[in-house]
């Protein structure tokens, strides 16, 4: 049974996902709980003391909080890094087309999904439209039960004789994700003496104009509009609880919004002492963290310079120490052991939902290509910080040696000098429109995220 504090953790977890579907709907939600927590945006602030509590927003997309510690920032930060994209479909900036009587959404995959996942699902549009007189529409579409959802059609069986004879990768191919949008009533055929030429001329694009009227009666879009617009696909819904006995939880996009949910609300529910703590939810880790947005850019590291030149002590030297001397946990997801498909793992070395947060020394592919390998003096510590505090872990990797593998964001943080190590929560059916998790883990998620910020030394 959970108890009322971890009822009230899942609810806020399950306002989290409901409310952010995208990076941006995810920084608008972590940016109001963090001012209900008393933290300032960093624009607001001149100086800093111990117990100040700030945040540094980028583009909407990706946010660095801080709770300022009494000790110079030299001696390193405590830091939960996690990303807050997602896999989707992302709209071309030409996308509207029509075809025979029916109107399109042209979309481009984002990150890795595998394609036949997201046909015949209900689907709802987020994001937003930038016009050029700088007003900006925001957009979500598909949530609310009065509102209309989206689909992307497939072949009846019937047909799909040849569809069935191609491989997964192959069937669906990615410029077929294409989102109906609506529909027109064919004309009826010309007579034998009509004029069929001008006929089909007036009759050209009508469902799309008609769709087009409509955006921009109700949303006030034009179709230029969608050149400097970021509207992101996704599966319409709420979580759910799942199971008969409500343990599980089954939602979009919980890779990895689970580990960025439960480092924001350790950081919230924890004080910072002589070091300073930190939540990092950045862009971009599904596609590599490129970007302004992402990891590899100099987002946190700016970030963290604002506040070293805030607290009056800023150098060059001060920023290296800082980062070189820090802690970092990169909150990022695990596969978790899957017993329809036992032999992709190795279920000595495979993380279990309900195990409790899972500890990955290692990422990477195969020979632990694009690895960030841990240091074990970090582990051990931090073995020590869980076992004291009565948290629930488990020590895994994402799959058999040979059989693939992924990446995080700690390398890019290890590459400052940092410790880093990933620890997050196991999730079945990664990747696809409905991922699952324990809700166990996200207890023991968030209690060993408020275990780490209390390192001392």
């Amino acid at each position: 049974m959970e108890t009322s504090n971890n009822s009230d953790l899942i609810k806020g977890y399950k306002d989290f996902l409901t409310e952010g579907k995208t990076e941006r709907e995810c920084t608008l939600f972590l940016i109001k709980e963090a001012q209900k927590n008393g933290y300032k945006d960093i624009n607001e602030v001149t100086e800093l003391k111990a117990g100040d509590k700030v945040y540094v927003n980028k583009w909407g997309k990706a946010i660095a909080l801080f709770n300022i510690g009494s000790e110079s920032l030299e001696k390193g930060l405590n830091i939960l890094g996690a990303h807050i994209d997602s896999p989707r479909l992302d709209v071309k900036q030409n996308p509207l087309m029509e075809k025979d009587f029916l109107v399109y959404l042209n979309t481009h995959y984002y990150g890795g999904i595998k394609k036949y996942q997201w046909v015949t699902l209900p689907l709802a549009i987020h994001g937003v439209v930038c016009k050029k007189d700088g007003s900006v529409i925001n957009v979500n579409i598909g949530e609310n039960a009065d509102d209309p959802v989206f689909v992307i059609s497939d072949i009846l069986p019937h047909l799909a004789q040849k569809q069935m004879k191609e491989t997964a990768a192959e069937f669906i191919p990615g410029e077929s994700l294409d989102l109906i949008l609506g529909s027109e009533i064919p004309p009826e055929k010309a007579e034998e003496n009509a004029d069929k030429e001008k006929k089909e001329k007036s009759e050209k694009n009508k469902a799309k104009k008609n769709i087009l009227k409509i955006l921009n009666e109700k949303y006030g879009i034009e179709e230029a509009d969608f050149g400097s617009a970021e509207l992101e696909i996704v599966p319409a819904g709420s979580p759910r609880d799942l199971g008969f006995d409500r343990s599980l939880i089954l939602a979009y996009g919980q890779d990895d919004r689970s580990c960025a949910y439960a480092s924001a609300r350790a950081l919230f529910e924890s004080q910072a002492k002589k070091r300073t703590n930190v939540c990092l939810c950045v862009d971009k880790e599904e596609i590599g963290s490129v970007g302004a947005t992402g990891m590899e850019s100099h987002f946190f590291e700016n970030a963290v310079s604002e506040v070293i030149a805030r607290r009056g002590d800023y150098s060059e030297l001060t920023l290296r120490r800082c980062l070189n001397n820090s802690y970092m946990l990169s909150s990022d997801v695990n596969a978790a052991f899957d017993p329809q498909n036992a032999d992709l793992f190795d279920k000595d070395n495979a993380s279990f939902l309900n195990g409790g947060i899972v500890f990955n020394k290692y990422t990477g592919s195969r020979g632990k290509y694009s690895a960030s390998d841990a240091s074990p003096e970090f582990i051990a510590k931090l073995r020590k910080v869980l076992d004291d505090a009565k948290v629930k872990y488990q020590m895994a990797e994402l799959g058999k040696v040979d059989q693939g593998g992924g990446g995080t964001i700690a390398y890019l943080a290890a590459k400052y000098g940092m410790y880093v190590l990933d620890a997050g929560v196991a999730v079945l059916s990664m990747h696809a429109p409905w991922e699952i998790t324990a809700k166990e883990d996200m207890v023991q998620a968030t209690n060993a995220y408020k275990a780490f910020l209390c390192i001392e030394d």
